[in-house]
């Protein structure tokens, strides 16, 4: 359905019918338009809560009048080929140019990169696509590990976010026997790191996380893994860091959401199936690179290399 700009006489309508009560798909129903037009047009022009037809059509003329002010010129445009070329997402780039005074919507981006795509360009293929699908039904437990101490133990406040050193673990594997990354994640600044090893042995994977968290140490208070039988020896981890280790749940992966989820961007870089002994470091370093460079938006649209930088050097 193509958006329409809402009338005078159709915001009058809302604006009498919000006074009644009325359900927004009864509104939506009467001044024939999408219920998701009234909801955006109460969030837009409402003002103290309360919205007002004559005043959220001066809003809104206001707006449009501000609007033609800024068009979108080449060198903007080729400044966000260079960021989509790096992997930022439009919502990314819309909101630091705004925030730059130099106002895009990240529906533009969207459109200029499916122009882009037939026209037989390939920026789209820098746009994270796809998510991840998870099976229900049983499966088989496997072997507990020893000694494990669940999430059920880990302290409040880890799930907060507001203590910074609080980590999660997990490994992402690419074709069959090929290796696995090691990857790990700070849950309050979102600083992402990796690291390849040759096998998915609690071993290697223990030697890689060591390697990983040890510049850090201060400022490692615990890790959250699953209950892969790659963190076996979780106990000596947690005894070289001075750091507590917990478990989450039997496939729980939301417990460890924000590690999940940067899995899914590092899967932009090393796609599922791939050989890992043909992925080099210089690979691996370069989406770390990118993915914590990149602004995030449940940081204020700021970078977690930078966040990490602040609160470590605050801590």
């Amino acid at each position: 359905m193509n958006y329409q700009q809402l009338t005078e006489p159709q915001r009058y309508q809302i604006s009498a019918l919000l006074e009644l009560n009325t359900s927004v798909r009864k509104i939506a129903e009467t001044v024939k338009c999408h219920r998701a037009t009234v909801y955006r047009e109460r969030a837009r022009h409402s003002i103290d809560g309360c919205y007002c037809g004559t005043r959220a059509h001066s809003l809104a003329q206001e707006k449009r009048k501000s609007a033609r002010k800024y068009r979108i010129t080449p060198d903007r445009i080729d400044l966000i080929c260079w960021l989509l070329s790096n992997d930022w997402s439009p919502e990314q780039i819309s909101n630091v140019l705004t925030c730059c005074n130099e106002p895009v919507s990240h529906e533009w981006i969207y459109q200029y990169v499916a122009d882009d795509k037939r026209n037989k360009g390939k920026l789209y293929k820098h746009l994270r696509q796809g998510r991840k699908r998870y099976r229900k039904g049983k499966r088989t437990k496997g072997p507990a590990i020893k000694n494990a101490v669940s999430i059920d133990e880990r302290p409040a406040i880890v799930d907060t976010r507001e203590r910074f050193g609080d980590w999660e673990i997990d490994t992402v594997l690419g074709k069959h026997g090929t290796g696995a990354i090691v990857t790990i994640l700070e849950r309050k600044s979102r600083l992402y790191l990796a690291m390849k090893v040759d096998s998915k042995s609690a071993e290697d994977v223990t030697r890689a996380t060591i390697a990983l968290l040890m510049p850090y140490k201060e400022h490692v208070h615990t890790i959250t893994a699953d209950n892969g039988r790659e963190f076996a020896n979780h106990e000596e981890i947690a005894k070289v860091l001075d750091a507590k280790v917990y478990f989450a749940h039997p496939y729980s992966s939301w417990e460890r959401g924000a590690n999940e989820n940067a899995n899914g961007l590092l899967r932009q870089y090393v796609p599922k199936g791939t050989d890992l002994r043909l992925v080099n470091n210089e690979l691996v370093a370069l989406a770390l690179s990118r993915i914590n460079y990149r602004p995030k938006k449940c940081l204020g649209f700021k970078q977690p290399a930078k966040v990490f930088e602040e609160m470590r050097l605050a801590a």
